[in-house]
């Protein structure tokens, strides 16, 4: 029977890999084939860099991030108008 592996385990596994040690060790104390582990080392390998992007913003942000800004300006040209007594506009 197949054993499914979590990714927080193969992440731990291969991490303890690459720190040192012996793999058939490593493989033989998790129950794992060693032709497994350099897979699953691979895509480590090949993907870790991602863990530093940014995630892209979702289109919605940017508009809201926009609107955001120009109610913040109108919050303040009126705050402006109520202190001071005069339209701005």
């Amino acid at each position: 029977m197949r054993r499914k592996w979590d990714a927080r385990t193969k992440a731990k596994i291969v991490l303890e890999g690459l720190m040192g040690g012996s793999i058939n060790e490593l493989c033989r104390s998790n129950d794992l084939r060693p032709g497994q582990y350099y897979k699953w080392r691979g895509f480590f390998l090949e993907n870790c860099h991602r863990v530093f992007e940014r995630p892209p913003a979702p289109q919605g942000d940017t508009e809201l991030a926009a609107e955001n800004e120009e109610l913040k300006k109108l919050v303040g040209e009126l705050t402006l108008e109520l202190t001071s007594g005069k339209s701005i506009r």
